[in-house]
């Protein structure tokens, strides 16, 4: 059958589907609908928080669906009810999501489409839009290292395409072919802004061109065009994987959410769109083709909405959540088992730099589809030559140079996550992860807590200053991560214990942002086992025993301390080497303060809003009744730090350490 004319305002060619098909997309696009206009009833009602109509654009989210396969991923947004219904999610766990009751995704957690389920292959959005983008070049990177011939689709609308990710996203999946759609949404505003105060090209697919990247519009209101083109192009880039942009023509028929209204929409814009309802338009197309008959539309109707009413009986008696403190504490991080390598055998002398590389070699022996992603870190072995042989040992696949976009690398180190594989991603300096924060902060750090899909990632970040490299090569920007919940925090100070927590980073299932400071690398050496081994986490090492005073400190500025010590061998002191900052060890820490009776803190990073600050503040808490002084913080300059040798000296707080010592000492 070929239909190219009919009596509804959209123009039909169903290109040989059969009626079944035909039937298959209608029920699929009437289903949101119906629970839309229910949901508006509940909003007034006061029953959900908050609603994003995707009434008038159910063609792109059913059609794409129906057009890839089950074990595909989809990343959807807030107006793509549809792929959550195609997907036969059970409604009672929709509304109980949106209700925020335990039967939803998130245990009340987040609200809205803000989840993912892994039993049907969906990852929901944030509310910062652009990075699920990159989220799926992870996924799609995956499929494709495992040989899967899976296709990806994620979802955007026109005005996330200003944001950065959106660009990195593109490059980044164009360079490393992955088999990915972009689906955009152009609904015409971005919340009250119109597309052409948004972007100056004709069209969203120009964009693409750019990123040598293959692109198309299509027709959003037009179910039969989006499924059929999309099942093509799905179909060919699982034999020839690449990544496509679709720009998908529609309209929003209602506010950004309810609650902004539409007046800013001229009413002549909403009456044509209005005339180009997706699904009355289709209803009308089968009618006339004698593909439905008006028994049927009745029918299936009441069908759906005997559904909606069943399951939503289901959670409105749901029981609301009662508030778990323990629970709410042991899911911010998924558990680990850990397992104690012990290995003191076979020690050599080696390098600070040396001990990361080689604990990085094992560990992708290790583990056999470890990723590594960064700048440079392929031939050429990274800025600092700690991947150099790698790419001969275990092959580009897996040791992948990236273009410089680090939000995009951090998002594709969460698809492979989703999709499995654990990954390390390497800033090329510590300082350029601002450019990457929000994915950090917001995607990795949450995950597990918002929906129970942990964020198998080690970021690796060389830091630190002593090596007059200026404001953007210096900073120990740890700070920024340890007062984040879900993200754990490591920074060894010698070579044994940063080979053997790196691995245990890479073992852990959680995010871990491990730091190295560059001026430790070729200068700090120590016998350490050239065999694989681990350590804990959340354990200190206590390197010198004594009673007058407890010193407290990490990274390199634990050396500057044992200077100290050594050129002032009468001070008798408990010295405390962290080893990592989140989780912190503060037994440790409390049972020396508890005997000594004073504490110093001794960083590298500036001292506002520091861990020095929670730690000195732990102290009070805790051991104020033992102390015999203040708790002493020593720390930089509050200035950035800065370049020139002299300058960088007196920013940094190694020669104030043994002055305050003294003074804590006589106290």
């Amino acid at each position: 059958m070929k239909v190219t004319k009919t009596s509804s305002n959209i123009n039909y060619i169903s290109k040989g589907l059969e009626s079944e098909t035909l039937l298959s997309l209608y029920r699929n696009m009437l289903k949101p609908r119906l629970i839309e206009e229910k949901m508006l009833i509940l909003l007034r009602q006061g029953k959900i928080s908050k609603w994003f109509s995707g009434i008038g654009q159910e063609a792109i989210s059913v059609g794409v669906t129906m057009a890839m396969n089950d074990d595909d991923y989809i990343l959807p947004m807030h107006r793509n009810l549809g792929v959550f219904t195609t997907r036969h999610i059970p409604l009672y766990r929709l509304f109980g999501q949106w209700q925020g009751k335990a039967s939803g995704f998130t245990k009340g957690r987040d609200r809205s489409f803000h989840f993912g389920t892994q039993q049907y292959k969906i990852v929901g959005m944030i509310s910062h839009l652009g990075p699920q983008l990159g989220v799926a070049d992870g996924i799609a990177l995956a499929s494709k290292l495992k040989n899967k011939n899976q296709v990806t689709a994620v979802f955007t609308g026109e005005g996330a395409t200003s944001e950065g990710d959106f660009h990195e996203a593109l490059n980044v999946a164009s360079v490393w072919k992955l088999p990915v759609l972009f689906c955009v949404e152009n609904n015409g505003y971005g919340l009250s802004t119109p597309t052409n105060e948004q972007y100056n090209c004709k069209d969203i697919v120009d964009k693409g061109l750019g990123y040598g990247m293959e692109s198309h519009i299509i027709d959003g209101n037009n179910i039969i065009e989006v499924y059929t083109t999309v099942s093509q192009l799905a179909d060919d880039i699982r034999k020839n994987p690449r990544p496509i942009l679709l720009e998908f023509k529609t309209f929003r028929m209602r506010g950004h959410e309810e609650a902004s209204g539409t007046k800013y929409v001229p009413q002549e814009l909403m009456d044509t769109w209005a005339a180009k309802d997706p699904l009355m338009n289709f209803q009308a197309f089968l009618m006339e083709n004698n593909i439905l008959t008006e028994e049927d539309e009745v029918s299936i109707k009441a069908s759906i909405v005997h559904e909606i009413n069943e399951h939503l009986e289901v959670a409105f008696n749901e029981d609301d959540i009662i508030p778990n403190e323990t629970e709410e504490l042991n899911d911010v991080y998924k558990t680990i088992e850990y397992q104690d390598v012990i290995n003191n055998s076979n020690l050599e002398e080696v390098r600070f730099i040396d001990a990361i590389s080689n604990g990085l070699k094992q560990s992708m022996e290790k583990h056999s589809d470890l990723v590594i992603m960064g700048q440079d870190i392929a031939e050429y072995g990274g800025a600092f030559k700690i991947t150099d042989g790698f790419v001969e040992q275990f092959g580009k696949d897996r040791v992948r140079n990236t273009p410089i976009c680090e939000s995009a690398i951090v998002e594709a180190a969460m698809g492979l996550s989703i999709a499995g594989i654990k990954s390390v991603v390497e800033m090329q300096f510590a300082d350029f992860v601002s450019s990457g924060f929000n994915p950090v902060v917001n995607y990795l750090a949450k995950s597990y807590y918002r929906w129970n899909q942990n964020a198998d990632v080690v970021i690796r970040m060389p830091c630190g200053g002593g090596m007059a490299a200026g404001p953007f090569h210096s900073q120990t920007n740890e700070a920024w991560f340890t007062k984040t919940p879900g993200l754990k925090v490591v920074y060894p100070a010698f070579p044994y214990d940063a080979k053997g927590l790196l691995n245990t980073a890479i073992n852990d299932p959680n995010p871990v942002l491990f730091f190295e400071h560059k001026g430790l690398y070729r200068s700090m050496r120590q016998d350490i086992p050239m065999d694989y081994y681990t350590l804990p986490f959340g354990k200190a090492s206590l390197l010198r025993t004594g009673n007058e005073i407890t010193i407290i400190s990490y990274g390199a500025a634990v050396h500057w301390a044992l200077e100290t010590l050594d050129n002032n061998p009468e001070v008798s002191a408990d010295m405390i080497d962290l080893r990592t900052l989140q989780p912190l060890d503060v037994e440790t820490i409390y049972e020396s303060v508890i005997k000594t009776g004073k504490a110093i803190i001794l960083q590298e990073d500036s001292l506002f809003g520091s861990i020095s600050s929670d730690i000195s503040a732990g102290i009070m808490e805790h051991c104020f009744k033992y102390l015999d002084a203040p708790v002493k913080r020593v720390a930089s300059m509050e200035t950035p730090i800065p370049f020139t040798s002299q300058l960088e000296q007196q920013y940094l707080p190694k020669n104030k350490f043994k002055t305050a010592l003294k003074e804590l000492l006589a106290y």
